[in-house]
């Protein structure tokens, strides 16, 4: 980190070894309930994910020439994941030659020795294997780690995703052939029929190019569906839209009908690069205002409806160096936690064997570093802790009546009363439930004190009479994500303000709009619900006073 503080108790505990056991498998299969995704016992599973490529020219799964396969999967799960989106290209179903190669063989053929030297130290058990069975034991690695696996058919040809002219892009496409696909599909969903942790299949990746036509999609989304289902009744079956999986807005209102119920979840990704936001350009809060429009227009959309949408990727630069990338950041964490949407980081991969022709490629969206050792942007570990777990959903352990935390996407963090005239910063499973009322009053629920505002520059606070200006709190801003209140003696519009060591403080509400070198983020706020199990008694959350909450790049 670039900080020179010392690190937090809950970032060191990041960085020690592997030793704390993976949480439990949720009951098994999973299926769906209106929006939700559920286990065997009705209760909501939160689907959070990280990807793991498999489908590039080596078609292994990337790292095995860097770390031990069991290492990896025990780092996906102390990291907080409790899935991994593997991917693999249609070939290594459809072709037998390929699929026989040995991985000594195919990384050979690819002039990589190097690899083939790494692999064999790290895991010589799997040099000779073919490459369809290093696929299973990297599957069945991450099984002993309890971690659930969605099968993403990625591409049809081994290599890099993606482009409108790599031949890969829709059906019929040069290397789309629907028959060859629906072969793929089926002997995917046999060959793991019985293995409890692969919960779903995401039938294509990224369906894009000239070729792209919605009455297509309808039908051969439907044939892969149907197929996936027949040959494994258990899994979940994702389906992505159209241009990169950036739409699925032709869903309103002509549902996609299958013969199946329960079964059924929609993908869609957000990057910043492809969503519209100008991010470096536009004032923050319009950008993030109006590239949630353009979401929820394209997917979110379903979530309202009543069906199931993933998120199955989303990324940014991890070194903490990109503009845009990390305005971009802020804005989907508030959408993920608002939402409590299901999601999948891109990318576990630090390095890539062979990409786009440059050996040993430094994927600079990886959670892991180039040597796969360390994550390369501690803190963003940190900063998602609060989204790995759900805020809402059915049966969740000693569910509450839904209330109100205040997420800080920055940070990651919620808002918690550490005395009457004292909030701040804390992991949002320790926050206190607060009641945003219709007269937009902040209400620690069964207390009747409510959040106030006493000057401009000072801590926030409680206090009982919720009638003056200033406990009357609004979302301003394009973004809706500045808490702002007036001040009852002169009217001075102020917001909540996070300080850098998590102090939430009354400040002028800045960069509202137009200006685009105006960094607003440590006022924007998320209100959002929750019935997860309220902490009893009246712990209050000591921070440290050693490290900032805020993120920093890695160095």
């Amino acid at each position: 980190m670039a900080s020179s503080s010392s690190p937090t108790p809950l970032l060191l505990l990041l960085l020690l070894p592997l030793a704390t056991a993976a949480a439990a498998f949720p009951p098994l299969p999973l299926s769906t309930a209106s929006r939700w995704v559920v286990g065997a016992d009705g209760r909501r599973v939160k689907l959070a994910c990280a990807n793991w490529a498999s489908h590039l020219e080596p078609v292994a799964a990337e790292g095995l020439s860097r770390r031990g396969v069991g290492e990896i999967a025990a780092r996906v799960a102390a990291m907080g994941f409790n899935c991994v989106r593997l991917t693999w290209p249609t070939y290594l179903a459809t072709n037998a030659t390929l699929a026989g190669l040995p991985l000594r063989w195919s990384l050979e053929l690819l002039g990589m020795r190097e690899s083939i030297a790494g692999v064999r130290v790290n895991n010589p058990q799997l040099l000779d294997l073919p490459l369809i069975n290093v696929f299973q034991e990297v599957v069945s690695a991450l099984a002993r780690n309890n971690i659930m696996v969605i099968l993403d058919n990625q591409m049809t040809t081994p290599g890099w995703c993606c482009s409108t002219t790599d031949g890969n892009g829709f059906f019929g496409d040069k290397y789309f052939d629907p028959d060859e696909w629906l072969n793929g599909l089926k002997k995917m969903a046999t060959m793991f029929r019985n293995t409890k942790n692969v919960v779903g299949m995401s039938l294509r990746n990224e369906l894009r190019g000239p070729f792209q036509n919605v009455s297509l999609w309808y039908s051969y989304m439907k044939q892969g569906a149907e197929a996936v289902h027949e040959k494994n009744p258990d899994v979940l079956v994702i389906l992505s839209g159209l241009d990169f999986d950036n739409t699925l807005h032709f869903l309103d209102p002509n549902k996609i009908h299958l013969s199946f119920t329960g079964k059924l979840v929609f993908e869609q990704h957000w990057y910043g690069f492809s969503d519209g936001g100008n991010w470096e350009s536009h004032n923050e809060n319009d950008a993030c205002g109006m590239v949630v429009g353009f979401i929820k227009d394209k997917g979110l959309f379903l979530l309202q409806q009543g069906w199931p949408l993933f998120f199955s990727e989303f990324g940014f630069d991890m070194s903490g160096t990109h503009t845009g990338d990390n305005r971009y950041l802020t804005c989907f964490l508030s959408v993920a936690a608002e939402m409590d949407l299901d999601w999948a980081i891109w990318a576990l991969q630090g390095s890539y064997y062979i990409r786009e022709g440059i050996l040993a490629y430094d994927e600079s969206y990886g959670l892991l570093s180039w040597d796969w050792c360390t994550a390369r942007n501690p803190s963003f570990i940190k900063r998602i802790n609060s989204l790995q777990s759900p805020f809402q959903g059915p049966g969740l352990p000693n569910s509450q009546e839904p209330y109100n935390v205040i997420f800080h996407p920055l940070s990651g963090l919620c808002v918690m009363v550490k005395s009457s005239e004292a909030l701040e910063l804390g992991p949002c499973d320790e926050s206190n439930a607060w009641n945003y009322s219709s007269t937009h009053e902040l209400v620690v629920q069964h207390t009747g004190q409510c959040l106030q505002a006493k000057s401009v520059g000072d801590n926030a606070k409680l206090g009982t009479d919720c009638s003056k200006s200033s406990s009357k709190w609004q979302l301003i801003s394009n973004s809706g994500m500045h808490v702002s209140t007036e001040l009852t003696k002169n009217g001075t519009r102020v917001c909540l303000d996070a300080t850098p060591d998590g102090i939430i403080k009354t400040n002028p509400c800045k960069c509202l709009t137009a200006d685009p070198n105006c960094d607003p983020e440590s006022q924007w706020f998320k209100i959002i619900l929750s019935s997860k199990s309220i902490p009893s008694g009246d712990s209050i959350l000591q921070l440290p006073s050693d490290g900032d909450w805020y993120p920093t790049s890695s160095s």
